[in-house]
């Protein structure tokens, strides 16, 4: 799969994405490297590779210099999680390697297009508590992210209160990755139940940082939204 990545390098997207993903001296992406390979492309060569793909060539792919390719393994783990189906010796070891690499997923599409496909799926039916120590406990933002986003799996089981738990553990978090994370799950929780969110926000809207709240209230009608921001200011 490596190989197959690297044959599709385009020099002339490396500094779109580069500035996308914010690489800059100081910025939350600082020193990554990109082969300049869009996401369908990857998904393209994962979708003809990952059947051939161990976990040794999983292990390289994580451990590469180039974005890209971190991805493309991370996409072709969640192929053999989700192909594994009954075989849950192979489910729990794509999630112990996940969980062990978790230093490998450094930017916040490698934390969304894996997380919930991966560890929230495996948690449905177990103790969810990672997920809470992730979120306050993690060793990086990314941990962070990895534990409010995990739980789109719950959401679109309509199993909502592990979202709005977690979300209030990251409430008065600095960065604007996880305002914006907070905010999008909150979002999706709202979209099942607007009236429980409602009830979430009643007495926290008021100190939430305002990315966060926009991002929550992004579908509820304009005039109510509208006084909710309004009220803030």
């Amino acid at each position: 799969m490596i190989e197959q990545m690297l044959a599709k390098a385009d020099p002339s997207q490396v500094e779109g994405l580069s500035r996308f993903f914010k690489t800059g001296p100081g910025q939350y992406g600082e020193g990554d490297r990109f082969l300049g390979i869009k996401v369908p492309v990857t998904r393209g060569v994962v979708k003809e590779c990952w059947k051939q793909t161990g976990f040794d060539e999983l292990e390289e792919c994580l451990a590469s210099e180039y974005h890209e390719i971190r991805l493309a393994g991370l996409l072709a783990l969640v192929e053999i999680y989700s192909h594994a189906r009954k075989d849950m010796s192979l489910r729990s070891r794509c999630i112990d390697f996940y969980l062990s690499h978790t230093d490998c997923i450094n930017n916040w599409d490698l934390v969304d297009l894996s997380c919930y496909n991966l560890l929230g799926d495996w948690l449905l039916d177990k103790d969810r508590s990672l997920l809470y120590r992730l979120a306050s406990d993690g060793k990086s933002i990314w941990e962070q992210r990895i534990g409010m986003v995990s739980t789109m799996a719950f959401i679109r089981q309509g199993q909502l209160d592990d979202t709005f738990a977690i979300a209030d553990i990251l409430l008065n978090h600095p960065h604007d990755l996880i305002h914006k994370a907070v905010g999008w799950l909150l979002r999706e929780a709202g979209k099942r139940d607007m009236d429980a969110l409602r009830v979430f926000l009643d007495h926290r809207a008021a100190s939430m940082p305002r990315t966060m709240l926009r991002y929550a209230i992004e579908k509820f009608p304009e005039r109510e939204r509208l006084a909710i921001l309004g009220s803030r200011q």
